[in-house]
């Protein structure tokens, strides 16, 4: 094959792959992108749209399934329902289809050259792809490193019969009646919610002293207490050890040094996931690592001229919306623009039930950095559009530095609120104060009047409590 040469080079069309690439386009470089698989990456592919189109239909399933009690307090009442599990991974199959050929459509769009295959570095400036006709050689001026990440392998664990990760748990033709998960982060916890109402007998084993550490304890109590009312059955301080002989139980050895046994048709390991680093050819170009990581700077620059990172493969927080902003940095970067990245909040969404959402600073760790706050907090049980939506268990949370008002960070737990992540980047981006949400009219009745409340409350006269 004829080399190909272009100005820039994208590995990786991931979220912050395809943005990034895209608005090289726009912007008039000659650019090409190349991916094994479909574009979209994990996010799009066997990540956030796949799972949240699982946890949607489980809580539709689970909201029949209350109303087939005779229970339900709306008075709905129905037979019993069953779900096709199959049919559910056809609908969110064709989700991800359409989404995946949005992508290729607005790459072709903007005139971006997409190239199907495995990439692999000769030089800084080289690779070979493998394709399904051949190696295509292409050389770059520029060239962008996003080849994301993958799950955590335990060694005593490995993926296979079953054990699985959070991809094949998504493709999954029938619900497990008995599901162990290993790891109390965000995947796990959304994962093994979406099946305890889809009717799994679901156990969560988390070597630390509690789940979903990331987030502070207020924020996740009301998760903690919707998992007990689901019959979710929560191991802390507990470490797996592997699977039994006959492949049908998890070996756990619990807090007090004990081992016990968890019956499982299917074991989910989610303890996190790591940089998609090997096979491509980096060692050719011996890059700065930050750990497992690629090291980068303010401008996602490489320790080599002209190779940047972008991404889960440049490490913490692995989220799409930061690979994106990033990718669309980059490319802006290199067609010559002033560009740094000097965000203030990259906000972090759990879609457990409820939701939570925090972006900027806790209180915690406000306080941790020195920091003189005020803390407003508004429940949800005082906010009437929460009521109708039977969601009243729950908060908003804004913390301000004490002397100027300045907005740190703003949290949330409840029912939806991972919509209201826009609104708390918006506050802390454009350096709201308190008095500016306090001030600003929030439409009644909705769950941001509950923002609002709470700024009010911080500023000590909430109106609703």
């Amino acid at each position: 094959m004829k080399d190909i040469i272009c100005k820039l080079l994208v590995i990786g069309a991931g979220p912050g792959g395809y943005v990034c690439a895209i608005r090289a386009g726009q912007l008039g470089l000659d650019t090409v992108i190349v991916e094994a698989a479909r574009p979209g990456g994990t996010c799009l592919t066997v990540g956030c749209i796949p799972s949240k189109a699982l946890i949607h239909a489980a809580g539709e399933f689970a909201k029949v399934s209350d109303m087939a009690t005779g229970s339900d307090p709306l008075g709905i009442s129905l037979t019993r329902p069953a779900i096709e599990l199959g049919r559910t991974v056809e609908w969110k199959d064709g989700i991800v289809s359409r989404l995946t050929n949005g992508v290729a459509g607005l790459l072709k769009k903007a005139k971006v050259k997409q190239v199907d295959g495995w990439a692999r570095f000769r030089d800084g400036k080289t690779v070979a792809v493998e394709t399904e006709t051949g190696v295509q050689v292409i050389r770059a001026e520029t060239v962008v490193i996003a080849t994301g990440s993958v799950p955590v392998e335990l060694p005593f664990l490995p993926f296979g019969g079953p054990v699985i990760s959070s991809t094949e748990a998504l493709s999954l033709a029938t619900v497990p009646d008995r599901l162990a998960v290993v790891g109390g982060g965000y995947i796990g916890l959304e994962l093994g919610t979406a099946f305890a109402k889809l009717g799994s007998r679901v156990t969560i084993v988390e070597a630390l002293p509690r789940l979903l550490a990331q987030y502070d304890a207020e924020l996740t109590r009301p998760v903690m207490k919707r998992l007990a009312g689901l019959g979710v059955e929560v191991l802390t301080g507990a470490k797996a050890k592997g699977m039994s002989k006959k492949s049908d139980a998890l070996i756990v050895e619990a807090q007090d040094g004990s081992e016990k046994k968890i019956a499982a048709d299917r074991v989910l390991v989610t303890v996190g996931r790591r940089p998609a680093v090997e096979s491509w050819g980096l060692e050719e170009i011996d890059l700065d690592r930050n750990g497992p990581f690629i090291r980068i700077d303010d401008q996602c620059r490489t320790s080599m001229r002209g190779v940047y990172a972008i991404g889960d493969v440049t490490g913490e927080p692995m989220l799409a919306h930061r690979a994106m902003a990033q990718g669309e940095m980059v490319a802006e970067i290199v067609a010559g623009e002033r560009r740094g990245w000097d965000k203030r909040c990259i906000p972090a969404i759990c879609f457990t039930d409820p939701e939570v959402v925090s972006a900027g600073l806790t209180p915690d760790e406000a306080k941790a950095a020195g920091r003189d706050v005020k803390v407003g907090l508004f429940p949800f049980s005082a906010n009437g559009r929460a009521m109708t939506l039977q969601g009243e268990d729950g908060f908003v949370r804004i913390v301000a530095r004490a002397d100027n008002h300045l907005i740190l960070g703003m949290q949330a737990v409840g029912q939806g609120v991972s919509e209201l992540s826009a609104a708390f980047g918006l506050a802390i981006e454009m350096g709201a104060r308190l008095e500016d949400v306090a001030g600003t009219i929030h439409a009644h009745p909705t769950l941001g009047e509950a923002v609002q409340e709470a700024a009010l409350r911080a500023l000590g006269h909430a109106l609703h409590i």
